[in-house]
């Protein structure tokens, strides 16, 4: 018995400073979300507070002096969607005792719930109706500047983000969570948990939308709730572990990243030209 209250205690003790520095994740958060200005040419704008974070460089090609932030590297359009997952699973490991799993990350989220707004019903609807978007919305608009294209470049990212995390699931075959062999059990027959599929759809499907409209509408960062919703909702279900949903949104971002980047996508060099004309344009 007293064993038993020992250890409690012991996770209890070791779970405290997490519980206590998860009030801090929005603002750190928030943090990376800053924007680093760069001033070129004339006086450089004041900084009453964070002077002292400032450093001056000069252009070999203009002499002009560039004003740079000491986070000028958080500027890199990974690094939130990164941040944003790690903070995510580091606040659902708060309950628990112990992390498994080669990864350190995974456990079984207790009681299985399948109800409710995360619904297995609510999950396929998601999915099916962010592919139903996505092919609506390229062959209405059509591959032109602006809405149309980035729905483009969302379908090339969903498409070939959904060949690989098919790759690697039939390659790593992991035990779903609800099978009860625990997250190491790898390379288990026809099993296909890693990465988690859905996750990696949500994901390939906003990114896109992100880098193409976030200095114009800030707000487009709320887009980053689907996938969130959709890696909370399988780990509820026991349908993934943490390391599943995580490696999906990872997944899903980089070939979001690759799509946006590419001045006309693959898939519109791919099918007949006809296809990417749109609807909107033709009538």
């Amino acid at each position: 018995m007293n064993a038993a209250v020992g250890a409690e205690t012991a996770i209890t003790t070791r779970n405290t400073p997490l519980r206590k520095l998860l009030p801090a994740v929005p603002l750190v958060m928030l943090q990376l979300c800053v924007p680093v200005r760069a001033v070129a040419g004339g006086a450089p704008r004041s900084r009453s507070a964070h002077s002292s974070t400032t450093t001056s460089t000069s252009s070999p090609a203009t002499g002009k002096t560039m004003h740079l932030g000491a986070r000028a590297w958080w500027r890199k359009r990974w690094v939130l969607p990164t941040a944003g997952a790690v903070a995510f699973l580091a606040a659902m490991r708060i309950h628990e005792g112990s992390s498994h799993g080669p990864f350190g990350i995974d456990y079984k989220l207790k009681p299985q719930d399948n109800n409710g707004i995360f619904s297995r019903s609510n999950q396929l609807g998601l999915e099916f109706g962010t592919v139903a978007a996505e092919a609506a919305g390229a062959l209405f608009f059509g591959n032109h500047k602006g809405l149309g294209h980035v729905f483009w470049q969302s379908a090339d990212a969903s498409v070939f983000a959904g060949f690989a995390a098919d790759a690697l699931k039939y390659t790593f075959r992991r035990a779903r969570p609800y099978q009860n062999q625990g997250p190491s059990a790898f390379f288990q027959g026809t099993d296909q948990s890693f990465p988690s599929g859905e996750v990696t759809l949500q994901a390939s499907f906003v990114t896109p939308f992100i880098l193409h409209y976030r200095h114009r509408y800030p707000w487009i960062w709320a887009a980053e709730l689907l996938p969130v919703y959709d890696a909370y909702g399988r780990m509820k279900s026991q349908g993934h572990w943490q390391s599943d949903v995580l490696a999906g949104w990872l997944l899903g971002t980089a070939f979001g990243y690759w799509a946006s980047q590419r001045k006309v996508p693959l898939l519109v060099e791919i099918l007949p030209r006809g296809v990417s004309v749109g609807f909107y344009k033709s009538f």
